[in-house]
């Protein structure tokens, strides 16, 4: 059911804060122009900085290499004599012998003599447990009605047992952790690896399942704080559990594209949401306004008043089936529907893809289907292998996507209605002033009062893996309780104790306020036209129900932090404007030395001429003449007339911007404010053409 890729309108996003005039500029021209860096609790920029692995302890060492020897039996093969006869003995001894010589999944059980007295046998399951513990003992029927005998086998999650079918696979998945050759852990270091990703033109969840491929790790051992843009350079936090950093960073010479360093073992791994924000460094290309102050007085603007705190298109999907759409149809229970959504084909992606959704639409084959749909695809898969085992069971089919993949859907509905809310609340009642009826969070709750890193929005989280285009969409858990919001009134009016900075609008669920004037109706009016109520729910499936979802608060309007902005010109098209971390390591460390992890960009670099504006937000700001030292890449800009510095015909300008944003804010939406142009994917690619 494909339909038309979404648009701003078609989500609610409308208004602008201020009425400078637009100009042009290309988003993302190439992945380069954006550069991510998440920012953790503590307000610490996340950077690639060094390769070096962590020095090992004296235990892990030691632990290592008995791991590597073979342990030599004989006092536990006399101890064992005290409990079972020759045959027995020289059965364990055989047997002990071929699993140090071999792969303990390619070693076959070995079954002890017949044994009809019970506490015997108790004897012996004990004394394996007690002195075998890469072993399993279990009671299996004897050659006569009235015996038993004991089987030994390797036990499958132990450390000589390499064999990933050895155990049922629903066993595994059960655990929290992938945690195959992981028992002699030394107990003096963390069980979680943290390390720095880098990746560039690749998705979170991507990255990740290139590593755990290479490491033959399931992708539940891995964790992060949210995903990053797939369009884009960006670093981040992610923790695996119980892996070697010298492990990890023997992979640099093989990844593309991805490289991990800044290694450390820490206690816990990082949850969704663990996080301040993003730090953003951004490049519009092929600048073009009706004069540099336009440009000057747009960025100053952004930065003195911010920018409406829409969800951006990212939200809601990179995709021509809308995730809030899909979230719909699981509000109103219509499984079916909703599986179709995610299913059929759509416009926009590759041909391989397409041929596989149009292969099942017109066959209804789960198996044919499952051969031909990528890995990456994890809803679709997930669905597929449940209809594989309970065909025509959609509402399983639904719940065997990850949960926080297919919550994203009904996240996704909600945010639908907070932006048409915030779009009413500023055609109604402007950007400058607080009135009656807003909600705020009160001040006397001083947490996050100021500018620093502090969040105090309560956004619903959405880690959107299914599409790859939530650059800077994060989960952010801080709770907000009903009491640190209040209604604006009158007297607080009067009062002046609060700003247009403080105004706040609920996303819908169970446990919110609403404002007092005329914005609380345009959620109700929204929903209902999908034929969805926020009070009432049509079946009982609790995930799926907005009156189950406790809600959340937003702020309406955004500020960047710490924000910078320099224009540059520029005369070489396959140059880019800004440096990422490795490019940055490159500098600081020998060529030679460095050259096995990453291809040599920096040989290239060229002198730009640029006028900078480091600091955007005051009135007395200077510009300065500087030299920019930039790394080459690809991909050729527009030969469009635009302003410039320099006589040369082709020189062109660009805007680079830096800013912090908290989670949950889009770094698109305050590129939209600057340019008054939409940000989708689509229009961006007409300014290449």
């Amino acid at each position: 059911m494909a339909v038309k890729a979404l648009d701003e309108s078609d989500v609610g996003i409308s208004c602008y804060i201020s009425n400078l005039p637009g100009f042009r500029g290309i988003l993302k021209q190439r992945y380069s122009d954006f550069i991510v860096n998440e920012v953790d609790r503590e307000g610490n920029v996340v950077q690639l900085s060094s390769f070096d692995v962590p020095e090992e302890s004296v235990e892990e060492k030691r632990e290592q290499t008995t791991e590597a020897t073979n342990i030599s039996y004989a006092s536990l093969i006399e101890s064992f004599k005290s409990l079972a006869g020759d045959a027995d003995v020289e059965r364990l001894e055989e047997f002990l012998n071929e699993l140090s010589s071999s792969c303990g999944d390619s070693v076959s059980p070995i079954v002890l003599s017949p044994d009809s007295d019970k506490s015997h046998r108790t004897a012996m399951h004990n004394f394996f447990r007690e002195n075998f513990k890469f072993l399993v003992t279990d009671t299996i029927d004897g050659p006569d009605a009235s015996s038993k005998c004991i089987r030994v086998r390797v036990d499958s999650d132990g450390p000589r047992n390499k064999g990933r079918n050895s155990r049922k696979r629903k066993d595994r998945d059960y655990k929290p952790f992938d945690s195959r050759g992981s028992e002699n852990w030394p107990a003096n270091v963390g069980k979680f690896l943290r390390f720095h990703l880098y990746k560039e033109n690749k998705d979170t969840q991507e990255a990740l399942g290139v590593i755990g491929k290479m490491l033959g790790t399931q992708p539940k051992s891995f964790g992060f704080a949210g995903t990053k843009d797939k369009r884009a350079v960006s670093t981040q936090r992610i923790t695996v559990f119980k892996q070697r950093a010298s492990r990890l960073a023997s992979l640099n010479d093989r990844l593309i594209g991805i490289k991990v360093g800044d290694f450390c073992y820490v206690k816990e791994g990082l949850l969704l949401g663990q996080l301040f924000g993003n730090r953003f460094t951004i490049t519009l290309r092929g600048i073009i306004a009706d004069s540099e102050d336009t440009i000057k007085a747009s960025a100053d603007a952004l930065g003195k008043h911010g920018f409406i705190n829409y969800f951006g298109l990212q939200r809601f999907g990179s995709g021509s089936v809308p995730t809030h759409l899909i979230g719909a149809a699981l509000l109103r229970g219509e499984w079916k529907l909703a599986v179709d959504m995610i299913l059929d084909p759509r416009d926009g992606e590759r041909n391989a893809i397409t041929k596989a959704r149009e292969y099942y639409k017109n066959s209804n084959d789960v198996e044919g289907t499952l051969k031909q749909l990528p890995r990456h695809m994890v809803a679709e898969r997930a669905v597929l292998q449940s209809l594989k085992k309970a065909p025509g069971n959609y509402l399983q089919a639904l719940k065997a996507i990850p949960r926080t993949l297919r919550m994203m859907y009904v996240h996704s509905y909600q945010s639908y209605l907070w932006n048409h809310a915030a779009t009413t609340r500023v055609q109604k009642y402007g950007t400058e002033q607080v009135v009656v009826g807003d909600l705020v969070y009160r001040k006397d709750n001083a947490a996050g009062n100021g500018t620093g890193f502090v969040s105090r929005d309560c956004s619903v989280s959405c880690n959107n893996g299914e599409n790859s285009s939530n650059e800077d969409e994060e989960m952010d858990v801080h709770e907000e309780r009903n009491s640190h919001v209040k209604v604006m009134t009158a007297e607080d009016l009067e009062a002046g104790c609060y700003t247009i900075d403080d105004v706040i609008l609920p996303m819908p669920g169970s446990r919110v306020v609403y404002p007092t004037n005329d914005v609380a109706q345009v959620y109700h009016d929204w929903a209902k036209k999908d034929a969805i109520s926020l009070t009432e729910c049509v079946h009982n499936v609790k995930e799926f129900s907005i009156t189950n979802m406790t809600g959340s608060y937003r702020r309406v309007f955004q500020k960047p932090i710490n924000f910078e902005w320099e224009l540059l010109t520029y005369t070489d098209r396959s140059k880019p404007l800004a440096e990422t971390d490795l490019d940055k390591m490159g500098k600081t460390r020998p060529i030679d030395d460095f050259k096995q992890v990453n291809a040599p960009r920096w040989e290239k670099e060229e002198n730009l001429d640029c006028i900078r504006q480091p600091e955007s937000s005051g009135d007395d700001a200077k510009l300065e003449i500087a030299n920019d030292e930039t790394p080459g890449d690809e991909v050729e800009l527009l030969q469009d007339e635009s302003i410039c510095t320099s006589n040369s015909q082709d020189s062109q300008i660009a805007l680079k911007l830096s800013f912090t944003l908290p989670s949950s804010c889009y770094a698109t939406m305050a590129i939209r404010e600057l340019l008054k142009t939409s940000t989708s994917v689509a229009y961006h690619k007409t300014l290449n053409q």
